[in-house]
């Protein structure tokens, strides 16, 4: 399994997340990883969780679809992404992007590709409980220009 998407409510260990997606392959020569966690603090408001949401299946095949990009648009090994979903607290780990190749900088490329499609385009939905309530989080518009800088458009939200 070189090219995995995971959605899970559980954590996960950075390292051996990393040492799975090397193994057995002598060619890596670089790895790339991200890991996201929870911020104790968004837009002003102080933060005490995080619940996330998606749709089961979807979800999954429409990270395959940015990864089957990715391995389009770069000379990459391996990618590997786990996001959770579920009630998270500040300092949890949200998400995790690692990506493999021969040199440095196609990892660093996929790996940020990725996580600009993560951040805009995967369909999760994240709702922040504050001291003035819950709220539903938005992509910043920082996202948005981060993944237009790969040629594609922000997906327009229907609701």
């Amino acid at each position: 399994m070189r090219f995995t998407v995971q959605i899970q409510t559980a954590d996960f260990d950075l390292d051996e997340e990393v040492a799975r997606l090397r193994q057995g392959d002598a060619g890596v020569g670089a790895v790339c990883a991200f890991v996201g966690t929870v911020r104790d603090r968004n837009d002003g408001s102080s933060v005490a969780s995080l619940e996330l949401e998606h749709y089961p299946g979807m979800t999954e095949k429409s990270i395959q679809s940015m990864m089957a990009q990715a391995q389009e648009r770069f000379d990459i090994r391996a990618a590997r992404v786990i996001h959770r979903v579920g009630l998270l607290q500040p300092q949890d780990q949200i998400v995790l992007v690692a990506v493999t190749s021969a040199h440095r900088g196609e990892s660093f490329q996929a790996c940020e590709f990725l996580m600009d499609y993560l951040k805009t385009q995967a369909p999760f939905w994240k709702k922040e409980v504050t001291p003035e309530g819950s709220r539903w989080v938005d992509a910043r518009v920082s996202d948005d220009q981060a993944l237009s800088r790969w040629g594609l458009q922000p997906s327009v939200d229907p609701g």
